[in-house]
């Protein structure tokens, strides 16, 4: 994904993976949208865990690293 669709999109889903990284699994512009995955991810795979989290954009227009 392009850094300037990440600065859109700063809302991610992640999947919280035991002894690793997260997995980003969707951006999204703003917060209901990314609850609203959230709770359709709980529904769909109720026994892996998946957080929200906000990246901010990164002033210099340096790529940060994904969660």
């Amino acid at each position: 994904m392009s850094y300037y669709k990440e600065r859109l999109n700063p809302w991610v889903v992640v999947r919280c993976l035991p002894d690793s990284q997260p997995v980003t699994i969707a951006r999204f512009r703003n917060l209901a949208e990314a609850e609203g995955r959230l709770r359709i991810l709980q529904q769909m795979r109720p026994h892996d865990r998946f957080a929200v989290a906000f990246e901010p954009p990164n002033p210099e227009g340096v790529p940060q690293p994904t969660l």
